[in-house]
């Protein structure tokens, strides 16, 4: 078995879908390791990306080809984060809400303010448009499913927050 990057083992995907005759079925499985991003502060694997939410489930692109860095403008994201011992993210804001399920380990999660969370082993993050960091304080990998939607950006006196997403394709 091919260890990911960040040493974990990889993941699991199977994909379903319909038959001919409109049964479901399953489509695809495949087994993948997470890869080194360019920061080298986590390893990354994109599950799935829809272009547009709602999601249209008469697509029949495997969502994992299709082009999306850390957001996919109009649509949704599903993926493998996992962050390195010691290592830290950028400062960052997407105009998304963001799901992030801890998997294994820890991870802390930094505001602008300096404000920070411990989120351990089956905790769940609900990331609603804020500026952020994530932080690994031990010395283990932390994986994290991330599932990221579209969301127009925050409002603050009626003007919106910009955007400030590191490029982690």
């Amino acid at each position: 078995m091919e260890l990911s990057d960040s040493g974990l083992p990889p993941v699991q995907r199977v994909v379903t879908g319909h038959n001919e005759l409109g049964r479901a079925v399953f489509k695809s499985e495949d087994v993948s390791p997470t890869k080194l991003i360019p920061s080298g502060d986590a390893a990354f694997l994109l599950l799935w990306t829809t272009p547009t939410v709602p999601a249209d489930n008469n697509d029949e692109t495997d969502g994992r080809h299709r082009d999306a860095g850390l957001t996919l403008d109009g649509g949704s994201v599903i993926r493998i984060v996992d962050m390195l011992p010691g290592k830290e993210s950028p400062m960052h804001r997407t105009n998304s809400i963001d799901y992030g399920i801890v998997l294994e380990g820890e991870v802390e999660l930094e505001l602008e303010d300096g404000a920070k969370k411990t989120i351990r082993q089956g905790g769940i993050i609900v990331q609603r448009g804020t500026n952020h960091l994530w932080r690994n304080t031990t010395d283990r990998v932390c994986r994290i499913a991330f599932i990221l939607i579209e969301a127009p950006a925050y409002l603050h006196n009626g003007a919106p927050l910009p955007e400030d997403k590191p490029d982690h394709k």
